[in-house]
């Protein structure tokens, strides 16, 4: 008699199945998953909805290692792509129009000489510099819809303060910066264009800053004006006789245009949010404001930056040799994913990290990254987010919400995270009549 050969035991159903990722539903909360991610799974592998398979890093332990780790690249070059994912890893359109020389492309030292360069101009000097135009652009849009009473304040303020102050920086002249604000309105819309539309808004860009680099190379002065713009200042930058390449300032313009925008809309959006669903924190922080005092406007911000930063996952790395992050062993070619978001609810980081405390002290997130590539803008973003902050508490006290949180959607997207509407309302204010 032939006996059966006995069959494996079948294995138990995971007691806790993964939960999806990078649906709608997550979207909108995706703190539940990355909390799951953290506790089951801290370095996992996973289909991104592009088709590109990465693994994401969600301890903030983990991620602080892998921001800082010089084996992974930040050169797509790096990248073991299969054809279907080729050129899915970067800003669409960005390879073909010439603009991959930027700091979130490449590695030392390349980097650190255009890091070096770019430094020398974009200084917290010049930024703290520019703190009165962004005080009067952040009051000219509130101008534009005080008196209605209600506003979107994502595409009437959130979205157009930075792309103006941005524009006014680089040195874009005001008649050309409604062209700016569409094609950097296509880049955010996250797939929610028309195909093509980024890559074709990027071409666009492109072309704009090479003519606007000419004009300027063309006007440059033996010695800088008070005040130059950063466009300037970049063709002007030299270190030891080296100076940016007119592929690297283009590349250098468009990526504080794009990087820098963008952030700053969703810090100013999801920080305006979470301030309006949370009102003891947000009541703390007007009567702060209202006392004069600056103090709590500033852990403020760093909170928002921590409890739902506009960066959900930083950008492109790629294992250039075997490595090992969180015990996961990672091969070279593979794409790694720092989860951002997911690193700064870390309970093995910080206290009560599903909390909003304004006043949290001990609060290194990593909101604008780590190591040599954290984020240069930062500066920038910082002010605009507390000046755009302050404004909207002090001139439009009673703010609210209009209608229920549950229906706002959240932009498509990977690497940020930010709402594509947050209307509002508020007691209308008359503006006084001209004589």
């Amino acid at each position: 008699m032939t006996e059966t050969p006995a069959q494996p035991p079948a294995q138990p159903p995971a007691a806790h199945p993964a939960p999806e990722l990078f649906s709608w539903e997550f979207a909108t909360d995706p703190y539940p998953a990355y909390a799951w991610l953290r506790e089951h799974a801290p370095v996992h592998r996973t289909k991104l909805p592009s088709g590109v398979e990465a693994w994401l890093v969600t301890r903030h332990a983990d991620a602080k290692q892998a921001l800082a780790d010089a084996r992974l690249s930040k050169n797509p070059a790096h990248h073991d792509e299969p054809a279907h994912a080729k050129g899915r890893t970067g800003i669409p359109g960005e390879r073909n129009a010439d603009l991959m020389t930027h700091l979130l492309n490449i590695d030392p030292p390349d980097h650190t000489r255009l890091r070096r360069l770019v430094s020398k101009v974009f200084t917290p000097r010049r930024v703290a510099e520019f703190t009165p135009r962004v005080q009067e652009l952040a009051d000219q849009l509130i101008e534009g819809f005080v008196e209605k009473g209600e506003a979107d304040l994502i595409h009437e303020f959130a979205f157009p303060l930075p792309i103006y102050a941005i524009c006014d920086l680089l040195g874009v002249p005001r008649e050309d910066q409604d062209d700016f604000r569409d094609w950097a309105g296509m880049m955010i819309r996250h797939g929610g264009g028309p195909r093509g539309g980024v890559a074709r808004s990027v071409k666009k860009m492109r072309g704009y800053l090479a003519e606007l680099i000419h004009r300027k190379r063309a006007e440059l002065t033996d010695v800088p004006a008070p005040g130059e713009d950063l466009v300037s200042a970049l063709i002007r930058a030299s270190d030891q006789g080296e100076h940016l390449t007119e592929n690297e300032v283009a590349a250098m313009a468009f990526i504080l245009l794009f990087a820098g925008f963008e952030t700053t809309v969703n810090l100013i959006g999801n920080g305006t949010y979470a301030l309006l669903t949370h009102p003891e924190q947000r009541q703390r922080l007007q009567s702060s404001l209202a006392a004069g005092h600056t103090d709590l406007l500033g852990t403020a911000v760093e909170e928002l930056l921590r409890f739902d930063g506009p960066v959900e996952l930083a950008t492109w790395r790629f294992a250039t040799e075997p490595l090992s992050v969180g015990g996961q062993d990672i091969a070279p070619g593979d794409p790694v994913l720092v989860v951002l978001a997911a690193a700064d609810r870390d309970p093995e980081r910080f206290e009560d990290p599903d909390t909003l405390d304004l006043s949290r002290r001990d609060n290194q997130h990593l909101g604008y990254g780590h190591g040599i590539h954290y984020c240069l803008g930062a500066p920038l973003a910082r002010l605009e987010g507390r000046t755009a902050l302050t404004t909207l508490l002090t001139r439009l006290p009673d703010l609210q919400l209009a209608g229920d949180s549950a229906d706002l959607r959240w932009r498509g997207g990977l690497i940020m995270r930010g709402l594509r509407t947050l209307p509002v309302e508020f007691t209308p204010v008359a503006k006084p009549k001209s004589r």
